[in-house]
């Protein structure tokens, strides 16, 4: 009992859910959290959180066993007679005025050693740490992720090593972070994190993350409610924006970023030829994991189809939205309901209101809701806005405004998700 309760939190909760007899898949759904994170939790990729431990506790039937180790194994143990363990103290005792503690720390000394054998490639180890977060973004509750990657972008700033080596990723982690922030819907430090990531990218001389910044900065306002009312200085801007993002662009799958957001822009602003120029002139997509910085299978696909939906083009949407929903991987769960959601506005259109508003409703209500967010609504609002004339006295339209107004990241619960109000680690 003593050994397994020095274990590993993800060890203990890969026993117990064995112990329990149920898949990973089943202990997601009685949580509400992507199966995907559990794995990662298990395996020791990802460190979990209290309230996980919690949850788990509850459905597991494991009365406290859980909560007890995380809270445990997340802070130091004294030693026996009251002496504290050397590492314990290191956080009071900064390396070279960092100030680091526990992981930080840890983190530091292992790059100090590396160095000192001349091993050191820091540059190429924080750009591979990015490039798994670029992996994760689309199947990681953007609440979730914002944390680890403010606390990994600090490290990186901490961590010794050529400036010019640390920039790329530094700039790669910024854009990260604006992502994010503007997937939660926060705006205004969006917008912060967007100029931060365009400095940070142009000032390490690296054309593609310059150019990838750009795009996303674009893509990102494009995903909002009202951008077409941000006036015409900022549309302006934005188209700018584009177009230095599609000259920077150095790989086929920059330059297919740079057109979407080129294509997503000028639909939203209302320039029906312009924008379908640019979804024709977009490159083949790449045979490789789905990534922020990548160019996927279903992007072209799904790029077509918000472009087709919002300029009215319902008949090349439906055959884009049937490709991009067959390609899209379903633990891409956000993705998805943003498709669903188009191919019902598209409904809604062609006067189908009936089976448009009950997909709508579906796809918000069986989201889980650590996957929904402020542009998910959004885009459920541009169904709604769709409904014209008499439609509008329908009992589902008034259920399905009532529904738009339950927004589980602003703490009430919609869907078959975690509870409200809890972060997850």
């Amino acid at each position: 009992m003593a050994e397994a309760a020095l274990e590993p939190f993800g060890v203990q909760l890969r026993r117990c859910r064995q112990a329990a007899a149920l898949s990973l898949r089943q202990l997601a759904t009685r949580v509400g959290y992507d199966h995907s994170y559990l794995s990662q939790v298990e395996r020791g990729r990802r460190p979990g959180s209290l309230h996980l431990a919690r949850l788990c506790d509850r459905e597991l039937g494991t009365t406290g066993t859980l909560t007890q180790a995380f809270d445990r194994l997340r802070r130091p143990a004294p030693e026996p007679g009251g002496y504290t363990a050397p590492a314990a103290r290191l956080g009071a005792v900064p390396l070279d005025g960092m100030g680091l503690v526990g992981a930080d720390l840890l983190e530091a000394v292992r790059h100090r050693v590396a160095g000192s054998f001349g091993q050191s490639a820091v540059g190429v180890e924080w750009c591979a740490a990015t490039g798994a977060y670029a992996r994760d973004f689309g199947v990681t509750p953007a609440a979730e992720l914002l944390p680890e990657l403010t606390a990994d972008l600090d490290l990186l700033h901490r961590t010794p090593g050529p400036a010019a080596e640390l920039a790329a990723p530094a700039a790669e982690f910024a854009v990260l972070i604006a992502l994010t922030l503007s997937t939660l819907g926060r705006c205004r430090a969006a917008e912060r994190w967007w100029r931060t990531a365009r400095a940070a990218a142009d000032s390490s001389a690296t054309p593609w993350i310059a150019s990838q910044a750009r795009s996303w900065q674009v893509i990102s306002w494009t995903a909002e409610s009202g951008v077409d009312r941000a006036g015409a200085k900022r549309a302006a801007d934005l188209l700018q924006a584009g177009i230095e993002a599609l000259t920077l662009a150095e790989q086929p799958h920059d330059r297919a970023r740079a057109l979407a957001a080129q294509a997503r822009l000028l639909a939203v602003l209302g320039r029906p030829e312009e924008a379908r120029q640019a979804v024709r002139l977009l490159p083949p997509a790449e045979d490789s994991p789905p990534s922020v910085f990548g160019w996927a299978s279903y992007e072209p696909v799904s790029l077509a189809s918000f472009v087709h939906t919002v300029l009215g083009d319902t008949a090349s949407a439906y055959v884009a939205l049937d490709r991009a929903l067959g390609l899209c991987p379903a633990e891409r769960r956000r993705e998805g309901a943003e498709l669903r959601l188009l191919l019902a506005e598209c409904l809604v259109l062609d006067g189908d209101v009936s089976t448009g508003l009950a997909m709508a409703m579906r796809t918000l209500v069986e989201l889980e809701d650590q996957w929904h967010s402020p542009s998910l609504y959004d885009a459920g609002g541009r169904v709604l806005a769709a409904v014209q004339g008499k439609e509008l006295t329908r009992p589902a339209v008034r259920d399905y405004r009532e529904l738009l107004r339950r927004r589980p990241f602003a703490g009430r619960s919609v869907g078959s998700g975690s509870s409200p109000g809890e972060g997850q680690g």
